[in-house]
Order: structure tokens, then C-alpha cells, then sequence
């Protein structure tokens, strides 16, 4: 990370000054990856009083910037330029043997995409704002398209590097959720296309555009699928008999029955350029027979008995990327709709960008690093970590990352104050 913050161009300056520009970066880093707001401030502190501080010993930082030289130096950078970041965690998570649990579908992984918004106000704005008009009142807001790696029952998800829905050089047409997912596919998915991605997303993403680029990427889609949004496809099945396979499943005591159909080489769209897909959906139903969950999907996998079961988890773990990842980024620490700058330019992407990092980290930490898992298994809940790690770092001045987590741990002694 510090690498990557070190090569960020000073443009206000019009010089580079990677040092300086190292410290800015992982200061604002800093404020993410501790879920503290007043990190900075703390440290300053504790520099006046001890000398040095964490941000020296934990994030490689000659010096402190102030918050508004943050956010000034930050605003004209390119959200783009933090890639490296998440090509690194990939890396890192196959070098430590943290990819395996991810696989499925024999060899592939599985990556979410969905959007969801970051920003929105009647009066804070900037160049790069979306808008809408909602009773008489224009109402600016920044959204993205955030991407997402996952695996049904897995508990974790691992996030990458967000498309941003923003007004684009050269049309005069708002952006929107599909064309910054087929932006995202051309700019990324070279990328991860050694990992034989599968493509997830809800039915916006069941369009031959989006699945045409998913395809110009060299990975595979399995995306949920609304009869009322596909008309021929749903046409063409009014006419034929599914094949069809049920299971009986235990919850407890309980028994479900769940009923898998499928049907292939089926035009998603009318016309003779239409491409063909195979189709498949899956229904639940509780002890007394009610249906409590149902949903279909379209693929270019092949899907017969031997498959249906496995793609269908797979198809309904693309609410992780919503569940596990917005949900965890709106409410558990990481406040994502948070103003924290906005900017003239590009801050608001940026620090959201810094914010996903930081998520990232975490969870790349609690894949491959036994002593952060013990640390947060020691604390009992995710939230009890994060405060211990907060309050901590406000007084003592810890000389590495490992001698703070074996402190959380209670192996080794908090180190005496100067």
C-alpha cells in the first residue's frame, strides 16, 4: 500500500514528491484500516507527548499531515491509480493458500457485482456527481459499481476495485449501473481471468450486452433472471416441460423440499443476433408446502442433474455482495455513506476507494493471518476487536503490527510507555 500511495503525482505542485505523498495516502489509509476518525488527531498526541507515534511504527509515516492537506492532495488523484492495491490482494490471498475455500464449480470463482450508492445531498456536490430530480429538487449523489469475490457458505467476502457511475468525457447521457459494469469488465477482467471467473449480479446484468462483455473478458455469468424482464425467454419456456430434480433437505427437525428445473439453448432476447443461454431456477418449499424462496437465472455454463444444485447456490450467494459487503461497509465500522471530504475533483472515489482497501485488508488478514484471527477471536466479537485496537493505539506506541496483535492476544505484555 505505502508503495503505491509513494508513486501518487503531486499534481497541485506540479512536481513529485513521493515521500510526502506516501504519508498522505496512508494517513488517509490509516483512518479507514483502524475505524477511527480520530486516529490522526490521537497520534498527534502522542507524538507531542512520547516523541513518536503509531502512524511511524504501524504505517511507515515520516510525518503526520493535517486533515484539509489530506483531502487537498488527495482531490486530484485517480481513484484508478489504487489498482495495484487490489491486484496485490488477490495475489497475496493465492500465495496463502486463502483462495481454495473460494472455488467452486470444480475450478472457478465467483464474482459478484452490484451497485450502490455513497453520497447523496440537495447542497454538497461536485463535477463528478450523478443527479436526480425528487419534488421539484435536484438531489446530487455518487454511486458505483463495487465488485466482490464470493462463495456460498462462506462467510467472508473479499472486495475489488469498484467502476464508478459518473458523467463520462464525450456523451451527454447520465452513466449508469450497466454501462459502468461493462467499464469495469473491460478495464478488469484481463485481470482475474486466470482465476476462470463467473460473473454474478441480479437481473439489470441479464442483458446480451453485459453478458457479451462478460464473454470479451474471457469469464462466465450466471445471473438472476426475471420473467417479467425477459419475454421471449419466458415465452419459449411457457411452451416446453423443464427438466426437474428435487431434493428433500433437514433444517433441524424440519424438512424442505427444493425443487430445481432447468432449460437450455434459449434466446435471451428477440431478434436473430439474440444470444443463447441456459436457463435454470430453484423453489423452496417449508414442511407445510409454502413457498418461502424463488428465483431464476441464466448462464452459458452447462447446466444438467450433475450441476443444477451447485449453480443454483452459487447463483443466490450474489446476495453476499450486498449482505456481506454493503451491509458491513454501511453499519459495521466502516460508515460508507459517510461524508468524509468530498472535494472538487476526485476525493470522494478516492477515499471510498481507501475505504474498500482497508475492508479488503481485513479481510485478507482474517483469511492468512493466524495471529490477527486469534486477536479477533480473543475479542469474541468484530466490533470488541476494533475498539480494543482503538483504544490501545491511543496510549501505547506499538513497535510492529505483530507486537499489537500479540498484545490483543494476551501473549506478550503491552509495551511499557516511554
Amino acid at each position: 500500500m505505502r508503495g503505491v500511495c509513494a508513486g501518487l503525482p503531486d499534481k497541485r505542485r506540479g512536481r513529485n514528491v513521493h515521500y510526502a505523498m506516501a504519508d498522505i495516502g496512508m494517513a488517509a489509509f490509516s483512518v479507514f484500516f483502524m475505524q477511527s476518525p480520530s486516529f490522526l488527531a490521537q497520534q498527534r498526541r502522542l507524538l507531542e507527548g512520547c516523541g513518536r507515534s503509531n502512524c511511524q511504527t504501524l504505517f511507515e509515516m515520516a510525518e503526520i499531515p493535517s486533515d484539509n492537506h489530506i483531502r487537498a492532495m488527495l482531490d486530484p488523484v485517480s481513484p484508478g491509480a489504487f489498482q495495484p492495491v487490489f491486484d496485490a490482494t488477490i495475489r497475496t490471498l493465492e500465495a496463502g493458500d486463502g483462495l481454495a475455500p473460494f472455488r467452486r464449480l470444480g475450478d472457478h470463482v465467483l464474482i459478484a457485482l452490484d451497485g450502490t450508492e455513497y453520497h447523496r445531498s440537495a447542497k454538497v456536490h461536485c463535477p463528478r456527481c450523478s443527479t436526480i430530480s425528487k419534488g421539484g429538487q435536484i438531489e446530487y449523489f455518487h454511486a458505483m459499481v463495487s465488485a466482490a469475490l464470493v462463495a456460498p457458505g462462506h462467510t467472508r467476502v473479499l472486495p475489488l476495485e469498484p467502476e464508478f457511475v459518473e458523467p463520462q468525457d464525450g456523451t451527454e447521457k447520465q452513466d449508469c449501473e450497466s454501462r459502468a459494469c461493462r467499464r469495469w469488465l473491460a478495464a478488469h477482467g484481463a485481470t482475474y481471468a486466470h482465476l476462470k471467473p463467473v460473473y454474478l449480479g441480479d437481473d439489470l446484468y441479464s442483458c446480451q450486452p453485459i453478458c457479451e462483455a462478460v464473454h470479451q473478458a474471457n469469464g462466465n455469468f450466471l445471473f438472476v433472471c426475471k420473467p417479467a424482464s425477459h419475454p421471449t425467454l419466458t415465452e419459449y419456456l411457457s411452451g416446453v416441460e423443464p427438466c426437474e430434480h428435487v431434493e428433500t433437505l433437514r433444517r433441524g427437525k424440519a424438512r424442505f423440499r427444493y425443487t430445481y428445473r432447468w432449460l437450455c439453448d434459449l434466446p435471451l432476447r428477440d431478434g436473430k443476433d439474440a444470444m443463447h443461454v441456459n436457463w435454470l431456477s430453484i423453489e423452496i418449499a417449508d414442511p407445510k408446502g409454502k413457498v418461502t424462496y424463488r428465483n431464476s437465472f441464466v448462464t452459458d455454463l452447462p447446466v444438467d442433474r450433475s450441476t443444477i444444485v451447485e449453480l443454483a447456490a452459487c447463483g443466490r450467494a450474489r446476495w453476499k455482495v450486498e449482505n456481506e459487503s454493503f451491509n458491513t461497509l454501511k453499519t459495521k465500522g466502516y460508515n460508507l455513506e459517510h461524508n468524509f471530504g468530498h472535494g472538487k475533483e476526485n476525493l470522494a472515489a478516492v477515499l471510498v476507494t481507501l475505504n474498500l482497501i482497508a475492508f479488503a485488508y481485513h479481510t485478507l488478514a482474517e483469511l492468512t493471518e493466524d495471529l490477527w484471527a486469534r486477536a479477533r477471536e480473543k475479542a469474541g466479537t468484530r466490533i470488541a476487536f476494533f475498539n480494543h485496537l482503538r483504544s490501545i493505539t491511543v496510549f501505547l506506541v506499538f513497535a510492529s503490527w505483530r507486537d499489537l496483535l500479540a498484545t490483543l492476544t494476551f501473549e506478550q505484555p503491552p509495551p511499557r510507555p516511554p
